[in-house]
């Protein structure tokens, strides 16, 4: 058995997000899976590194799947770039050990977001980023990151949803820059729980523009009540910057 780990880049805007959902779902995961199954002739399951919302995209998504055949790393990726939506490109493949899980094995993922802060809307970018047209106090914001970093539970910070028990996520990093008329805010951790990272994003913005305090972040925290967090950043803003493995 061959175990292939691909790297994928794609525009979140048109799908429901990356986990495949039941039959016929417009899903990053549904597309790749049935390309696959094409290739090789029989179904192929893959497994992703993190399951993206709908709306949100990455610029290096990672999954693996396992197959009988002995396929070279470009036959693979050439094919899939040709039957996929232009919106989803194979960016790499490798064959890795069969012992390799592309979502166990991931040890840090980062994630980038894009925040358009000016009173007119940006026409080119109004899909991959959120605008927030008051003015942001940027030092706030940086203030603000300290208070996330570490080790946290971070159940006030995911959604009623999330099948996860295990709250506890560490931050490893949360750092905000101005590039290209952008405000981006990049975190990164050892994993994330559905719609944590947007939260985060919306307290943030919300210190930002004086609506919160830095310091109420840790009573936020310590509470667990997701009442508390306040807004939830657009999906559209989020991109799945890089996953890291014991070898990066």
């Amino acid at each position: 058995m061959h175990n292939y780990k691909l790297t994928i880049s794609y525009d979140g805007e048109h799908f429901r997000g990356w986990q495949r959902l039941g039959n016929g779902e417009n899903t990053i995961q549904g597309k790749i899976e049935n390309a696959l199954s094409v290739l090789l002739g029989y179904p192929i399951e893959i497994v992703g590194a993190s399951r993206t919302d709908a709306g949100v995209h990455a610029l290096a998504q990672t999954a693996n799947f396992k197959a009988m055949e002995d396929l070279s790393a470009d036959e693979i990726r050439h094919f899939l770039n040709h039957y996929l939506p232009k919106a989803i490109s194979i960016t790499a493949v490798e064959e890795v050990s069969e012992r390799f899980h592309s979502r166990y094995n991931a040890k840090a993922k980062t994630y980038l977001y894009k925040i358009w802060n000016e009173t007119y809307s940006n026409p080119f970018m109004r899909f991959y980023s959120m605008q927030v047209e008051k003015k942001l106090d940027l030092n706030k914001m940086k203030k603000s990151c300290q208070y996330f970093l570490g080790e946290h539970d971070f159940t006030a910070y995911s959604n009623a949803k999330s099948n996860n028990k295990d709250k506890i996520r560490t931050i490893y990093s949360l750092e905000l820059e101005k590039k290209d008329g952008f405000l981006q805010i990049r975190i990164c951790g050892d994993g994330f729980l559905y719609n944590m990272v947007r939260k985060i994003v919306g307290t943030l913005i919300e210190i930002g523009l004086g609506e919160k305090e830095a310091e109420e972040i840790p009573l936020i925290l310590l509470s667990t009540e997701r009442i508390l967090t306040g807004i939830m950043a657009e999906a559209e803003g989020l991109y799945l910057e890089k996953i890291a493995y014991e070898n990066d």
